[in-house]
């Protein structure tokens, strides 16, 4: 049988905050089921968000930017 993580479990073995895994959850990069209130992950599943880019991704500066 396949074990079911919370987002807080599943943040815990991905180095990343509840708050990411539901915000990975709701771009569609990461599959998941809720339950009541609950989101539950896959422990499989977690291989498909596992090789992200840490951080966040460097703005773009803008024409006329710095001036």
């Amino acid at each position: 049988m396949e074990e079911l993580l919370d987002t807080k479990q599943a943040g815990k073995r991905l180095g990343i905050s509840p708050l990411r895994v539901r915000q990975l959850i709701s771009n569609g990069r990461l599959p998941a089921t809720k339950f009541g209130r609950d989101w539950m992950i896959k422990e499989k599943d977690l291989v498909k968000v596992q090789d992200r880019k840490p951080g966040r991704p460097k703005k773009r500066q803008s024409l006329g930017e710095g001036g």
